[in-house]
C-alpha cells in the first residue's frame, strides 16, 4: 500500500481541495497516514494570502528534508496557491521537492506521482498567467474534479464544503487570489445540486457553499438565462437530508435585497453573513481597490438589519495597509463599533509579491504599529462579542452538535466530555454531553458566555442521531 500524508493550511477552499486530492489518491491505491514520517508521499496544500502562511510551509519543508535524506524514495509535493504563485522558486528554495502543482491541476497529481516514481525527475503542473489566456483549464479541472469526495477528510461526517464558484475578478491591490485561482466562474447549478444530493446521501446535514466572493455567483446558461445566488439557494433548499445551508465569503456590493429576502424566506439557510469590510477609511479602501466606500458598506449593513434583523454578521480587517494613518485606523474601530460584528478576522498587512500593492505602494507602516493596531482592534471586537453573547444568556438555542470540544480532546479524564456545536447564526456553543450526540440537533440552554463561546446545558433532543456514530 502506498502511504500519503497531507498538511493543509489556508482557507476552506484548500480544505475541500485536500479532500478531493485524497479521494483521488485512494482510488489509485493510497492510504492516508497521520505523520509525514510514516508516509511514502508527503503533500503540502498551501496558501499565499499572507506571508506567514508561506513561511509556515517553507519551515515544514525544512523539517521534512531530514526524512528525505534518510529515505530518498520519499516523494514531497507542494500544491495549491503557493505552488501556482512561486512555481520554480519552490524548487530553488527546497531542491528536494519532487512536484509543484497549482490549484487548477490537482487532478494531475496521481499521474505526476507515477512519473516521479518512474524516475522522470521533478514534475510541475501550473496554469499559465491570465495574460497567457489559458485560465479556462482551471474551470474544467474543477468542474470534473469536484464531485470526487472523501468523507473521511471532513472535519465531521455531517458537515461538508461545496464549491459553487472558482476564481475572483475583484483584483484588490493586496490580494494574490485572482492570479493563483484564475478568473471568477460559477459552476453549473445542475452540478452543484447533484453534488449536494450526494452529500445528503452520505449523511451531511449542513453544507457550506464556497466562493471567493460567493454571493457574486452567476451561471449563464446556453439559452441566455442566468442562475444567481438567490436562485441557487432556492434550488438547494428542498433537498431532503440537508438541514442547514451556509455560504462564505461575501462581497459587500453584491449583497442584494433579493438575496437577503431569499435568505429570510428559506428556513434552512443560516442567517449568518461573513462580509469583509477590510477598513473603515474610504482613503484606505480606495488604495486597496475594494470597489466600495464606507457609505456603501453601511448601506448594505442597514439593508441586512432591515430585512434580516436576526442575522449575525462577521468581518475581516487589514491593519497597517500602505499609508494607513492613525485617523484611518480609528475609522476602522468606528465601523466595528457601529456594526458590532459577531467576530472579525484581523490581519496585519503583509506585502504579497505579484500584487499591485507590491508594485506600486510602499509598505510604510512599522511592524510594531501594525501589531499595536491589530491588538487594539481585536480588543474592541472581543469586548463587543462578549457583550452581545451575554445578552443570549438565559435563552435556549438550537445547536448542531459537531463533536468533542478542544478542551475534551486535551483531557485525559474519560468522565469529562464537553461537546461543541453551532447555532443557526454560527455562534459556538459548548456543553457537557457525550459522543452519541454528535450529528444531532439539540436545544441548549445558555448559562454563561465569553467573547467566542456560549456555555450551556442540553434541554431536549430534537432529531435522532446519524446511524453509525457513537
Amino acid at each position: 500500500m502506498k502511504k500519503v500524508y497531507i498538511k493543509t493550511v489556508g482557507c476552506q477552499m484548500n480544505v475541500l481541495d485536500s479532500e478531493m486530492v485524497i479521494a483521488d489518491l485512494k482510488r489509485h491505491g493510497y492510504v492516508v497516514v497521520d505523520t509525514p514520517e510514516q508516509a511514502d508521499t508527503v503533500l503540502y496544500n498551501t496558501c499565499s494570502v499572507r506571508e506567514h502562511a508561506e513561511e509556515k510551509i517553507y519551515s515544514a519543508l525544512g523539517k521534512i528534508r531530514k526524512e528525505k535524506e534518510k529515505d530518498p524514495t520519499k516523494t514531497i509535493g507542494v500544491m495549491g496557491c503557493m505552488a501556482q504563485k512561486d512555481q520554480e522558486i519552490i524548487f530553488k528554495r527546497a531542491p528536494y521537492v519532487d512536484l509543484v502543482v497549482g490549484p487548477g491541476q490537482l487532478h494531475t497529481i496521481p499521474n505526476l506521482l507515477e512519473k516521479v516514481s518512474a524516475g522522470e525527475g521533478r514534475q510541475m503542473s501550473v496554469s499559465l498567467s491570465r495574460k497567457g489566456g489559458s485560465q479556462s483549464v482551471i474551470a474544467r479541472s474543477h468542474e470534473t474534479f469536484d464531485p470526487l469526495r472523501d468523507p473521511a477528510m471532513r472535519p465531521t461526517p455531517f458537515q461538508a464544503y461545496l464549491r459553487i464558484q472558482i476564481g475572483c475578478d475583484k483584483f484588490c491591490t493586496y490580494c494574490v487570489v485572482p492570479n493563483t485561482r484564475g478568473p471568477e466562474q460559477g459552476r453549473p447549478p445542475e452540478q452543484i445540486i447533484s453534488e449536494a444530493k450526494i452529500l445528503a446521501e452520505q449523511g451531511c446535514r449542513e453544507i457550506t457553499l464556497l466562493g471567493q466572493t460567493v454571493n457574486s455567483y452567476k451561471y449563464r446558461h446556453d439559452d441566455a438565462t442566468q442562475t444567481d445566488m438567490a436562485s441557487l439557494l432556492e434550488q438547494l433548499h428542498p433537498i431532503d437530508g440537508i438541514d442547514r445551508i451556509k455560504f462564505v465569503t461575501n462581497y459587500p456590493k453584491d449583497m442584494t435585497e433579493r438575496l437577503l429576502e431569499t435568505i429570510r424566506d428559506l428556513p434552512k439557510v443560516s442567517p449568518y453573513l461573513h462580509v469583509p469590510a477590510q477598513s473603515g477609511s474610504d482613503v484606505v479602501l480606495k488604495r486597496m481597490k475594494r470597489g466600495y466606500t464606507v457609505a456603501d458598506y453601511m448601506e448594505m449593513f442597514e439593508r441586512i438589519e432591515r430585512i434580516l434583523p436576526e442575522a449575525t454578521v462577521s468581518s475581516d480587517f487589514i491593519v497597517g495597509f500602505s499609508g494607513e494613518t492613525e485617523e484611518d485606523f480609528q475609522k476602522s474601530i468606528q465601523i466595528l463599533e457601529r456594526c458590532r460584528f459577531k467576530n472579525s478576522f484581523i490581519f496585519q498587512y503583509s506585502v504579497r509579491p505579484g500584487t499591485k500593492a507590491a508594485e506600486r505602494l510602499p509598505d510604510d507602516i512599522p511592524r510594531e504599529v501594525k501589531a499595536r493596531r491589530n491588538n487594539e482592534l481585536l480588543e474592541v471586537q472581543n469586548r463587543i462579542a462578549k457583550e452581545d453573547n451575554l445578552k443570549i444568556v438565559g435563552s435556549t438555542v438550537d445547536v448542531l452538535v459537531e463533536g468533542p470540544s478542544k478542551k475534551s480532546q486535551r483531557s485525559n479524564d474519560p468522565s469529562v466530555m464537553q461537546m461543541t456545536g453551532r447555532t443557526h447564526c454560527d455562534r459556538i456553543v459548548v456543553f457537557d454531553g457525550n459522543l452519541r450526540q454528535a450529528g444531532q440537533f439539540m436545544k441548549v440552554h445558555v448559562d454563561d458566555a465569553s467573547s467566542h463561546t456560549l456555555i450551556g446545558r442540553v434541554q431536549t433532543v430534537e432529531v435522532v442521531s446519524i446511524g453509525g456514530l457513537s
